[in-house]
């Protein structure tokens, strides 16, 4: 067998960069029947009646066509909703394309000395161009140092108090690593993967401060007491993401949207692929605006029974952390959190866990029916009732 030359070996056709590129790990996904799944804060609730049908009719002639470019009946709907224009909204698949796109619109890649240097953070180094960062709070949502990496850009994780509140603008300006003129800073809020949620007062004082854009991860919104959409309407420098994935369960059809000031959205609008967002999750996610109180009231019952689990968990010796999201994040009793993961999945259920040094020691696990929470707390029984670790 003839042996291929080093450059031409297929991995030497692949930039360095993506050679070395950590990819971002998505939660698992096995096809098992009985399987119950609380580690990908999926909504337990089917999508409304009115959405099912909605995407039946759709299945028709249509699928030889090419899907609105701009989502604009989509837009125009979103825009009533929120009080705003179709200019100030930009549709993706999935809020995840949209955080990649405000990465390579607003964030200029680092040479990799620059990259190396920035992520050691050390005070013999020169700092980084400001426009090269790209700066998070951790713990928070695991794609964001990713897209950094992929962009060639300098990741800025700046860690969030011990109890994983936000920083002031104080502690923030003393840390020494927090950069108010980063190019692009991502908050998750409510936070994941630890579920807590920031005040709205909170996030304008840091949002005002800051010199480049801002997004707002609002993923699990719906699931808080309050929302902060309307700093993107009033901040130039604000972005919104929104998702239709966890809150009205379209995980399946992929669409998010972002919310922001009429020049940035149109920034995005050109770089984004061509027809990013397909056919029938546009027709679904507009069918989902006509039935908002069906979901409103899967929300509601979300709620119930998330205030059900924590007392379940806590009284069995779990910490719960107070959570503004459709997940609980806690720290489990007896055993590793790792360990856990790995007894619950033995019972067919699926929980997450990071492997971080600020996460290790916890699980998160999504808020599923009733019938998955009572199975979930029954498991937990038994395993505190078993044989303790022996390893």
């Amino acid at each position: 067998m003839r042996t291929i030359p080093t450059s031409r070996r297929p991995s030497a056709w692949i930039r360095p960069l993506v050679r070395q590129l950590r990819a971002y790990v998505p939660g698992e996904q096995p096809k098992i029947p009985g399987l119950i799944k609380l580690n990908t804060n999926e909504n337990p609730y089917p999508p409304s009646p009115i959405v099912l049908a909605a995407v039946r009719e759709a299945v028709d002639g249509r699928l030889r066509l090419y899907p609105d470019p701009t989502a604009e009946a989509l837009r125009e709907a979103l825009a009533r909703l929120h009080s705003c224009e179709p200019a100030n909204i930009i549709v993706g698949n999935g809020s995840d394309e949209l955080l990649a796109l405000a990465t390579r619109a607003f964030v200029a890649p680092a040479s990799r000395s620059a990259r190396e240097a920035g992520q050691t953070a050390q005070p013999q180094y020169t700092a980084p161009p400001p426009q090269t960062l790209v700066q998070y709070f951790t713990p928070s949502y695991s794609l964001y140092p990713v897209l950094a990496d992929i962009h060639g850009a300098v990741r800025r994780p700046v860690p969030l108090r011990p109890d994983f509140a936000l920083p002031n603008l104080a502690e923030l300006g003393t840390e020494g690593r927090w950069h108010f003129g980063a190019a692009l800073t991502f908050i998750t809020t409510p936070n994941a993967p630890t579920g807590r949620g920031y005040a709205t007062a909170e996030l304008r004082v840091l949002c005002a401060a800051m010199g480049g854009v801002v997004v707002l991860d609002e993923t699990y919104v719906d699931f808080a007491p309050e929302q902060a959409l309307a700093l993107a309407l009033r901040l130039p420098q604000v972005l919104v993401a929104r998702t239709f994935s966890k809150a009205y369960s379209l995980c399946f059809q992929r669409v998010g949207y972002f919310v922001g000031h009429p020049q940035l959205i149109a920034a995005l609008h050109k770089i984004k692929d061509s027809y990013n967002v397909n056919g029938l999750g546009q027709v679904a996610a507009l069918a989902t605006l006509t039935d908002l109180p069906y979901y409103r009231a899967n929300f509601r019952r979300i709620l119930r029974t998330r205030e059900t689990l924590a007392r379940e968990l806590a009284a069995l010796g779990f910490q719960v952390l107070p959570s503004a999201a459709n997940f609980l994040f806690t720290r489990p009793p007896r055993f590793s959190a790792r360990e856990w993961r790995a007894r619950l999945r033995d019972r067919r259920i699926l929980v997450r866990w990071f492997d971080a040094p600020e996460t290790r020691d916890y699980l998160r696990i999504s808020v599923g029916s009733e019938a998955e929470t009572d199975a979930l707390v029954q498991a937990v029984r038994e395993i505190l009732a078993g044989p303790r670790a022996t390893g």
